[in-house]
């Protein structure tokens, strides 16, 4: 180390999923001294803005074999083992201590070149049911940290249960006090990540609209739309008479699921980390065209807990989600036993033992 700092590198794909779980890991390993790199593709660069200042993004050529037409799927395997021999040239140059991928396709040039030079190597695998890459590498790295538990993993894996990391806007709201919803303004949040938002666009202002007035008087959403979208919404919640602010990112997303009474979202394992670390009652609708239908999967342990109430996408017409709706905010004692039940499921401490599994894996530590 010539007295340097050791080096952690992390590996992720261009999504807020793999992303959002990396930059928690990043901030805690600063905290504790160590120097952190991103390595992703130019989509994931995009994506890397919330990283702390220190960590430097590294972009590698990625390629997948599963999307592009017959062209890209050839040229793949090229681009692939460019990004690999990119990385063991980067890595024979400040040689990391531990590399950590969080799925998707930019984290495979990483994983496999620290393969290639024994370095230790570890997974967070966020969703219950692994993506390609994750799945691939799984039994062949040291360790796997399981957002979601269980988690289903090839046989041969040496996994263990983390919890999702959240942020760190995220751990300052962590438990913060939940007000119930009654008779007083009400505040809706509803995201629908990049995936699937357009559904949450046409049925949520619609359902809005069915709900008893004496609730949908007192209520103020706050909904991620997509820009060519948000025209429309606004227009659907001024003819419902509901205050609304439309947004295509909340930047502050942690203060506003601290102010919610209720939530509207997607089942990604981010959403769900962050909801269930600050405590707040839920409407799951799992993205129904997630691989392997993961998000219904990380959305199970919501639903038997009493935390959420999960519909699935076929199911979701404006009437039964009003429906949902109306039962939640509508009964302040079943949304504050929600609010309890989604905190029992939190781990706002997951940042920390994920950064302690990675310490002890850097050092050879036995677990």
């Amino acid at each position: 180390m010539s007295g340097r700092a050791p080096l952690l590198l992390l590996a992720a794909g261009g999504t807020g999923g793999h992303m959002f779980p990396a930059q928690a890991l990043a901030e805690e390993m600063l905290r504790r001294g160590w120097r952190v790199t991103l390595q992703t593709d130019a989509r994931g660069a995009r994506y890397a803005g919330g990283f702390p200042d220190q960590v430097p993004v590294m972009q590698v050529p990625a390629a997948s074999f599963a999307r592009g037409g017959a062209a890209a799927r050839l040229a793949a395997p090229f681009r692939i083992a460019a990004g690999i021999a990119s990385t063991a040239h980067a890595m024979y140059r400040d040689r990391p201590a531990l590399v950590a991928g969080f799925g998707g396709y930019p984290s495979l040039p990483a994983l496999a070149a620290a393969g290639l030079l024994k370095i230790p190597r570890m997974i967070h695998e966020q969703n219950a049911v692994p993506g390609r890459v994750n799945r691939h590498f799984a039994p062949r790295v040291d360790r796997v940290a399981c957002g979601v538990w269980p988690t289903s993993l090839p046989g041969g894996t040496n996994a263990e249960h983390t919890g999702n990391p959240v942020r760190a806007a995220i751990r300052a709201r962590a438990g913060a006090p939940y007000t119930p919803p009654g008779d007083y303004p009400l505040a809706l949040l509803v995201f629908g990540g990049s995936q699937g938002a357009r559904l949450f666009a046409d049925r949520v202002p619609a359902a809005v609209a069915q709900l008893p007035e004496a609730i949908r008087m007192r209520l103020r959403v706050a909904q991620q739309t997509r820009p060519e979208d948000a025209e429309r919404v606004e227009a659907a919640y001024a003819a419902a008479g509901v205050a609304a602010e439309i947004a295509p990112f909340f930047a502050d997303i942690a203060n506003r699921l601290a102010e919610a009474q209720l939530v509207v979202a997607r089942a990604g394992a981010s959403s769900l980390a962050d909801i269930a670390a600050i405590g707040r009652p839920s409407i799951l609708i799992p993205y129904a065209a997630a691989a392997g239908d993961h998000q219904s999967a990380n959305a199970a342990p919501f639903d038997a807990g009493g935390a959420a109430s999960v519909i699935a996408e076929a199911a979701l017409d404006p009437g039964t989600l009003a429906r949902h709706l109306a039962a939640i905010l509508g009964d302040g004692d079943l949304a504050q036993a929600m609010s309890q039940a989604a905190l029992a499921l939190g781990r706002p401490d997951a940042g920390a033992a994920l950064a302690d599994l990675a310490e002890d894996l850097a050092e050879g530590v036995p677990r």
